[in-house]
């Protein structure tokens, strides 16, 4: 594949404009997502292209964006919704887990629902309690649903492909904060399976189990620690659900002692899952408990400085598993 340098939002950008090109049943509906491109010009170019039969600004009512989607899914399209910010899901969970999880299940398999979901989630810009959340796990804990959390421009465009292709809905949460990362993209056309990890980095002393952008911030912490000698591997589950608990397994085998970090609440976050199938899959192989590292029980606060100190971060990684390192 030829691949070259895009940021994070123009990889998703150029994924949704092949996927759309490949398939004439995919369209996108959503806030802003027509003229303007959307609120982080994700659908840039879009209606242009497209026209405005398949890209259409709707009405800023979330419950009418999703129920329409998966009336239209259930009738054989393949809608694309955006609902700008991932604190928006709230708003529409009805329509989400009590129609567009359980309707295949519910009609005996005989209706698909080949739904996406588009959002924006993670802190770090100073939107505030109400437009600043990670609710994946959340959503994870619906069966029904499929939730990817890219964490690089190549997975930004890989998963969106990979979750508008697919026949179940799918929940794409891409990071408020990653938009302008850039990294190697392949030019053609490609989809990134679900419940697939990336072995970000391989080490022999720890495994980091990262979601999201904290993988960003764990690659950081494992080339400090590697300066002293410490070998972190990194693992990147790409979709919290489905999860790749094989891969994760496989690594804390290797390693003997893990850190599970991510930017969601810690209580009843994805680690907590994690952690206790580590547990009861790997208890023979730790040296050390499972850790965690994420926010605080609190709403994600405004200002620059408390957000700073709400979301774990490269340093706050690094103690960690020196920490997890020392322990015997």
């Amino acid at each position: 594949m030829t691949t070259r340098e895009l940021t994070y939002v123009k990889a998703f950008n150029e994924g949704m404009h092949q996927v759309m090109t490949e398939d004439p049943d995919v369209f996108l509906i959503g806030e802003d997502v027509a003229g303007y491109g959307g609120v982080f010009h994700m659908f840039d170019g879009l209606l242009t292209e497209f026209g405005g039969t398949r890209v259409v600004d709707t009405p800023i009512s979330e419950q009418a964006i999703i129920g329409l989607g998966v009336g239209a899914a259930a009738r054989g399209l393949r809608p694309v919704c955006d609902l700008m910010f991932m604190d928006f899901v709230g708003v529409a969970m009805d329509q989400i887990f009590n129609q567009a999880a359980k309707m295949k299940y519910m009609f005996g398999g005989n209706v698909s629902v080949p739904l996406t979901i588009t959002t924006a989630g993670g802190a770090g810009m100073s939107a505030a309690a109400q437009h600043s959340q990670s609710l994946e796990a959340w959503l994870a804990h619906i069966p029904g649903l499929k939730v990817a959390m890219p964490a690089s421009p190549y997975d930004a465009k890989g998963l969106i492909v990979g979750a508008i292709r697919d026949d179940n809905p799918t929940i794409v949460v891409l990071n408020k904060k990653m938009l302008g990362m850039k990294g190697h993209v392949p030019e053609e056309l490609y989809s990134i399976p679900f419940g697939v990890a990336n072995i970000v980095r391989e080490g022999n002393n720890a495994t980091i189990v990262a979601i999201g952008r904290m993988v960003v911030e764990a690659e950081k912490a494992a080339a400090n620690l590697e300066k002293d000698g410490i070998s972190v591997e990194i693992i990147d589950p790409r979709t919290v659900q489905p999860l790749d608990i094989d891969t994760i397994l496989t690594s804390v085998k290797k390693t003997n002692r893990v850190l599970v970090v991510h930017e969601a609440v810690e209580f009843g976050g994805i680690g907590a899952e994690i952690s206790s199938q580590i547990q009861e899959s790997a208890f023979d192989y730790l040296d050390a408990p499972v850790t965690r590292l994420a926010a605080p029980f609190a709403p994600v606060p405004f200002a620059p400085i408390l957000e700073n100190a709400y979301v774990p971060d490269a340093p706050r990684i690094e103690a960690v598993v020196r920490r997890l390192i020392e322990r015997k």
